[in-house]
């Protein structure tokens, strides 16, 4: 189930057992409060509120503690963090567990599935496991969590926030903290923290606290933002988008002092004029036809994406953007040289973008 779905079942009545999965921390600890307040509305967190971390203790200790009553709690909310820590490894994982280990498979799997038919009346227990994410690498790891608690009926998952959800996320929150944010810096703000939703949370509280109810401008935001070097290079791309000089050497200076690696720069600007041509030679003329025909491509393009490549597009004829990619071209040559300074080509190729 989705967090939202779980929100409106504890507001009914929570399960007594639940699997937390997936490595967003932000809408997990929307879901943690509002069960804490939902379970111990009288706020006895301190006798109500247990914690457990599997990398410590046995999945049946676990098991145990939630089959005791309390003498000083009628309801309970037992947290249960590195639920992914219960699963055997190694020659354990191949041999199933021995029954009689007490951290074994087995035993610990047939309490879990005891305890999920017949859970104690007033207590909610919760495996919280945040280690793996849903694709790549850890898709595998994920679902062997998955198998492991699947007597667990309920099961809510917390993925990471796409660019679209983490800019929406971040539009709101910047409305309810009074923070002024154009498109652009939003944009920025996304781009500089990897649309981490708990961390855009935690800076749109900061920059309203900085902010005072004025505007935050985009050189504030790449001052303020920790490794916001990536709001540098979007500004890179747009000064070299008005050939402004003096702002793209600036810039290029900036991300030279920051510690920026400059391959992977000139492969984001490269990336920006190849889009911006493909959209020109398609005929696309704005941003909702550049989003449009770069997602069905399987291309992923959120609005202001698909904004900045329309005024790439529009600063830059077709002539020019071809330029600009044999540049990137001999650029990223130049870089894979025994040139002494990466810093020497990239200023050659800002030069002869803007001459």
């Amino acid at each position: 189930m989705t967090p939202d779905q779980f929100l409106t079942q504890i507001r009914k009545q929570p399960a007594p057992v639940y699997l937390f999965l997936g490595p967003d921390g932000f809408q997990r600890n929307r879901c943690r409060k509002a069960l804490l307040e939902r379970v111990l509305p009288t706020g006895d967190v301190e006798n109500g509120f247990t914690r457990h971390d599997l990398d410590d203790i046995y999945l049946d200790e676990v098991i145990d503690d939630a089959r005791s009553l309390s003498l000083f709690a009628s309801e309970r909310l037992i947290w249960v963090s590195g639920a992914e820590s219960a699963l055997p490894r190694g020659r354990a994982a191949a041999a199933e567990d021995d029954d009689d280990s007490p951290g074994g498979k087995e035993s610990s799997g047939t309490a879990l599935a005891a305890y999920v038919k017949d859970p104690s009346p007033g207590t909610v227990l919760i495996f919280d496991s945040n280690r793996y994410d849903f694709d790549g690498e850890d898709k595998t790891k994920q679902e062997r969590v998955r198998k492991f608690y699947s007597a667990i009926p309920n099961a809510v998952e917390f993925p990471h926030y796409t660019p679209q959800e983490a800019r929406t996320l971040a539009q709101s929150l910047a409305r309810e903290a009074k923070l002024k944010l154009g498109a652009d810096e939003v944009e920025l703000l996304i781009e500089a923290l990897g649309a981490d939703a708990s961390r855009i949370a935690t800076e749109i509280e900061k920059l309203s606290l900085y902010a005072g109810g004025r505007a935050i401008t985009t050189d504030e935001l790449a001052s303020l933002i920790p490794n916001a070097r990536a709001t540098t290079i979007f500004a890179l791309v747009n000064a070299l988008a008005r050939k402004d000089r003096m702002t793209s050497l600036g810039l290029l200076d900036t991300l030279v002092r920051e510690g920026e690696y400059l391959p992977l720069a000139l492969t984001f600007l490269g990336t920006q004029f190849r889009l911006a041509l493909v959209a020109r030679e398609a005929g696309l003329r704005n941003a909702y036809d550049i989003q449009g025909y770069f997602t069905k491509m399987g291309t992923p393009m959120w609005r202001q994406r698909a904004e900045q490549v329309q005024q790439t597009m529009s600063s830059f004829s077709k002539p020019k953007l071809e330029k600009a990619i044999a540049r990137v071209f001999a650029a990223d040559r130049a870089l894979r040289d025994t040139r002494p300074d990466d810093r020497i080509v990239m200023e050659e190729f800002v030069l002869g973008l803007t001459d």
